[in-house]
């Protein structure tokens, strides 16, 4: 995904004025989220493959740390420096 979406999203950020590197670390932390987002989070699905445990067991034991993610990423977006 971040090799595909940066090319696309790079004029469109520079017209908004956001430095480039900053909005790398946001698609990051974005991209990080994804991969443990149920149900396609495919860094879950090898977890719950690994440790032969539900889908429903990992999602529920991860859900703790959706909110300081989430937290984490609204700072580093609203707030630059």
């Amino acid at each position: 995904m971040l090799l595909i979406c940066t090319p696309m999203f790079i004029p469109v950020i520079k017209q908004f004025g956001i430095e480039p590197v900053h909005f790398g670390i946001i698609m990051i932390l974005n991209l990080g989220i994804g991969l443990l987002t149920p149900p396609v989070g495919p860094t879950m699905v090898v977890g719950y493959a690994i440790g032969k445990v539900s889908m429903e067991a990992v999602s529920r034991s991860i859900l703790i740390f959706y909110l300081p993610m989430l937290i984490v990423l609204a700072l580093v977006t609203y707030i630059p420096a």
